[in-house]
């Protein structure tokens, strides 16, 4: 062991430490061929680098066998001989491991956190690499790998087993990553060699699959932090994942026939008020669908010409093929004029879907913009009593003629709206974002802004399909035992089959607490209850917080267009963006597209501070001479990304506008970090905060590692780095304490 711990520590890493495990390169073995002399070691040392990752799970019976393979490659031109370490995921059980490679069982030296960790921190504090620190508290599977001859590939297969957890009614599936490639490259080994030398697609190629029998038993998967892709495969149903988050969250919904699947995840961070995420999956058996009225609103006016009125005309067609026997639809077509397919609602039979198609076929895009005029149509009367009334508004213009007054026909849109939901879609910037935006938050629709290089037809067509067979309709929630706060969605909702229904709140209180479902069906009304726990504290699930931070952030930014900004409102955005890394307003322009001018920043509202940090941050992607984006175009581009932010469900739906993207911005977990002077710097660090120096993979550093698990993904980011708690900063530097004593310890501790 100790022979061991030397070679890990006077060998660079030259290693990805990105999905699983990696690989420690021994020292160089000389190449003696047949006819010349030796090639001596040192002219070109081993870089054994992951060519590819993936992770299989598959699910039976509550047990998740897990295999892991990985393909390695040795870029050098020297022969290779490594270790193979392999972080082992908690509750793993040890007793079924394999490990092949190449084919063949390979006996390996499995260890438990406690002895894992010795050897994660001896390479930690060797190599000055502070990549593996994120590995603490993980056991670990360790094997030789020997030779690596130049070119040569090894694929090495770990194969384990665990029991999958119980979270109320589904299961619930973990798989901790790492980090990607670049990031957890070492330092060291980085130094002296080029991009090429690198396998960066590693991350990219990485791939997690979890499969499980085709039954119906099983509800809809659902993951916070990744979207998923659904498919069968046989009798077994495969689901794979898509996001950058490192760590991979799964519930697979188990139900019964007449009770439905529940599940409470909690985030409780100390001295503030708790997070909760709660889906519920409808019974495997529902007694009957409500039946629907479809109204679609079509804007054929002039500017809908070319393509647009195509996709409009396909768009129509796609509602159209939605509809069940039980549904009644209405088809109304606006431009300077208002028409109707028919007078009123009419029953989709084959007969009325062929003639309204035809109908479809037959518009044309000519003249003004009556927005006013279609929507007194589309909500004259009311659904009849135990139907659905929903509303799919299309346009791509402001109102031209009728009522041109946008907040004069909000509030009569309001006024006789009735139950009806409304979904509105916004096509092109030239419309009035702040109307289309509020007749779906208003009308507890969605609103969905469509470029105009995008599909309509696509846009319309995937609302559409959602929105079929509604189980249960106006669906409220309410606690006994602690008091759920600041509610997204905050009114009433509605679950579709194959869909399930999610809510993130804050919640005041702790303890044991019954959860309450209320709704109506076709049958009458529904209640379903659960208890769970919410906890005092607890750092599990910290993606709760950003998800909710996220749709919050999305419902201020639709109050602030409906009426105006005030302080309090703008600070609440300022805050939410800056400690859990969410682009708004006044945080979004970190990650300006190449080309944007500095100066433009004026027109959305940026802060001097904020410009300051832009500046920092961005300076080598501005193009000086280049055109600002119209007021008109920043409006629609900030609904978008507030109606995205409204309806994230996940992490990776959170991601495209991303402030990691930007180079001078990480996040980690729910802590968003930016680039100050070599120093990542946590945005939740405040002047007021004492700061507490120590010098990285010293004793103290250690030590707080120890005391402070929180730290373990912030301190991996770099070996310059200060992460704020809530009374105190730590700040890893070169000048920084090598030891801190107990009562500092306890201190920091209590303060954190």
């Amino acid at each position: 062991m100790r022979l061991l711990l030397t070679l890990m520590a006077t060998t660079l890493l030259t290693t990805t430490i990105s999905a699983q495990g990696w690989v420690v390169p021994r020292p160089c073995v000389r190449l003696c061929p047949a006819h010349g002399p030796c090639r001596p070691c040192g002219q070109a040392g081993p870089a054994v680098v992951r060519q590819s990752s993936e992770i299989r799970a598959d699910l039976d019976d509550r047990v998740l066998r897990y295999e892991v393979t990985e393909t390695f490659v040795n870029r050098g031109s020297g022969l290779g001989e490594a270790d193979y370490v392999f972080p082992l995921p908690k509750g793993a059980a040890f007793q079924d491991l394999k490990l092949s490679i190449n084919g063949e069982l390979v006996a390996g030296e499995m260890m438990n956190a406690d002895k894992a960790r010795g050897i994660y921190e001896q390479i930690v504090r060797q190599q000055r690499d502070p990549a593996l620190v994120e590995w603490m508290g993980y056991g670990m599977l360790r094997a030789r790998i020997f030779p690596i001859a130049p070119g040569e590939r090894k694929k090495v297969v770990v194969r384990f087993q665990m029991v999958a957890e119980r979270e109320g009614d589904a299961l619930r599936i973990d798989y901790f990553r790492g980090k990607g490639v670049r990031d957890a490259e070492p330092r060291l080994a980085r130094a002296g060699r080029s991009d090429d030398d690198f396998d960066t697609d590693a991350a990219s190629r990485g791939s997690f699959a979890l499969t499980y029998p085709s039954s119906n038993i099983y509800g809809s998967p659902y993951s916070p932090t990744h979207s998923l892709d659904v498919r069968s495969r046989g009798a077994r149903r495969e689901v794979g994942v898509r996001g950058n988050a490192a760590a991979i969250t799964l519930l697979l919904p188990v139900r019964r026939s007449s009770e439905p699947s529940i599940s409470v995840l909690a985030h409780a961070p100390r001295g503030e008020d708790g997070f909760a995420l709660i889906t519920v999956t409808p019974p495997l058996t529902a007694s009957r669908i409500t039946a629907r009225d479809v109204t679609l609103v079509l804007d054929v006016s002039g500017s809908m010409a070319g393509v647009k009125i195509r996709q409009a005309r396909a768009a129509g067609k796609q509602v159209l093929a939605t509809l069940s026997p039980s549904d009644r639809f209405k088809l109304i077509d606006f431009s300077t004029d208002v028409r109707t397919f028919r007078d009123d609602f009419v029953r989709a039979t084959p007969e009325n879907l062929r003639q309204a198609s035809q109908y479809l076929e037959s518009l044309d895009a000519s003249g003004s913009t009556n927005i006013s005029g279609a929507l007194d149509e589309a909500l004259q009367g009311n659904s009849a009593m135990g139907r659905l009334g929903l509303v799919l508004f299309v346009t791509d213009g402001e109102p031209t003629v009728g009522d041109r007054d946008p907040e004069t026909i909000a509030t009569r849109v309001a006024r006789r709206r009735g139950d009806r939901r409304i979904f509105s879609f916004g096509v092109g910037a030239d419309l009035n974002v702040a109307l289309v935006e509020r007749l779906a938050v208003e009308g507890r629709g969605t609103a969905h802004f469509v470029r105009p290089e995008e599909s309509v037809e696509r846009a319309v067509s995937i609302v559409a399909s959602r929105l079929t067979s509604p189980v249960v309709t106006d669906v409220r929630v309410s606690a006994d035992g602690v008091r759920l706060i600041k509610r997204h969605p905050s009114e009433a909702a509605d679950i579709f089959t194959g869909q399930d229904y999610v809510l993130l709140a804050r919640y005041d209180g702790s303890g044991t607490a019954q959860v309450r479902f209320d709704g109506q069906s076709a049958a009458g009304p529904v209640s379903w209850t659960t208890r769970a726990v919410f906890p005092a504290s607890s750092q599990e699930n910290s993606f709760i917080a950003r998800l909710w931070a996220t749709q919050r952030v999305g419902y201020l930014s639709a109050q602030k267009r409906k009426g105006g900004g005030t302080s309090e409102l703008d600070d609440e955005i300022r805050e939410l963006g800056e400690r859990y890394a969410i682009p708004t307003e006044f945080t979004s322009y970190l990650v300006l597209e190449p080309g944007m001018r500095l100066n433009d920043l004026a027109a959305t509202g940026a802060t001097a501070g904020a410009a300051n940090s832009v500046i920092r941050t961005e300076r080598t992607a501005m193009a000086p001479h280049a055109a600002a984006p119209s007021a008109s175009k920043r409006s629609f581009e900030a609904a978008r990304a507030a109606a995205v932010q409204r309806s994230a469900k996940s992490l990776a739906e959170t991601d495209e506008a991303e402030l990691s993207k930007s180079a001078g911005m990480k996040r980690i977990g729910e802590r968003s970090f930016a680039l100050r002077n070599g120093t990542w710097v946590d945005s939740r660090r405040t002047d007021s905060m004492r700061v507490v120096k120590i010098r990285p993979f010293s004793e103290a550093y250690f030590k707080l590692l120890d005391l402070i698990p929180d730290l373990r993904e912030p301190f991996a980011l770099s070996d310059k780095v200060l992460v704020a708690g809530k009374q105190v900063a730590i700040e890893v530097t070169a000048d920084g304490a090598e030891t801190l004593s107990g009562s500092d310890l306890s201190s920091i501790q209590s303060r954190w």
